[in-house]
């Protein structure tokens, strides 16, 4: 027997805009060669050969490290294997209901409990501002937008030294305005964006992209900006006073700062 289906309502969003720095270099890649060297070039727009961020990977990134903090246990029954890769989901809407990582960041449709359940966080891809696509087309490097770092891998038996070259955005590049959208439908929806707030300062101590362990791939969020819209009162949107200036300061302003203009923005008293 199929489950009614239980009638949501999208009642406003609240889009946080901000730039990621890149303090160490960093490889998103393709899974292909290119010539200098069979390295492994990274993802591309194939308009501009511009490199950028997939969405996809930061929310994913962000996702996993959610759930490690969490300590959820990989090798339980609720770990599910979705597009070949196994992330947490909650196996009934019990488990979910006290999850604090699958409603932010959903749950396979495949689920009968959840075929109506939205995920609220959308997260944009990430472009390269002007001011680093002027610089990184000024200096010489190796490939358009992206410098190849040769790293020398050794044989622990015999001690042979086998080369392999990385293509990989330098450090200093920023990728501008990233977009993060939090969909709101109920109340408790307010404190759930708090994860998206705790997910970025764990990036940030942490890594994005591969080869992390050899240092890749740290970032930085700065300028973090918060807007919200109440769609129950129209779509004008509604500006958080001020501005982060990186993820641990928006958390530790948390209940000071943000809170409390969230909670006037989008309120639920009353609706």
């Amino acid at each position: 027997m199929v489950a009614q289906r239980e009638r949501v309502q999208l009642v406003g969003r609240v889009l946080l805009h901000t730039d990621l720095h890149l303090v160490t270099g960093l490889h998103i890649g393709v899974g292909e060669d290119i010539g200098i060297g069979k390295a492994t070039e990274v993802l591309r727009d194939p308009l501009t050969s511009e490199p950028y961020i997939p969405g996809s990977s930061l929310r994913g990134k962000m996702r996993s490290l959610a759930e490690r903090v969490r300590g959820i246990d990989r090798d339980s029954v609720n770990v599910q294997d979705i597009d070949g890769s196994k992330i947490h989901s909650c196996t009934s809407a019990s488990e979910y209901s006290a999850c604090n990582v699958c409603p932010v960041f959903g749950v396979p449709a495949s689920e009968e409990y959840a075929f109506s359940l939205p995920t609220r966080l959308i997260v944009r891809d990430a472009r390269l501002n002007e001011e680093s696509v002027t610089s990184l087309k000024r200096v010489r490097t190796a490939l358009p937008f992206a410098e190849v770092k040769t790293e020398v891998a050794i044989d622990r038996i015999t001690s042979a030294a086998v080369p392999r070259d990385i293509a990989r955005i330098p450090a200093g590049a920023v990728f501008g305005d990233v977009q993060f959208s939090f969909a709101m439908y109920e109340e408790q929806d307010l404190d759930r964006l708090k994860v998206v707030a705790h997910a970025m300062a764990y990036l940030e101590d942490d890594y994005l992209g591969g080869h992390g362990a050899r240092g890749y791939g740290r970032v930085r969020f700065e300028n973090i900006r918060l807007t919200a819209k109440n769609y129950r009162i129209g779509v004008e949107p509604n500006e958080c006073p001020r501005s982060f200036a990186n993820a641990s300061d928006l958390n530790t302003m948390w209940e000071d700062e943000v809170w409390p203009w969230l909670v006037d923005a989008l309120p639920w008293a009353g609706a």
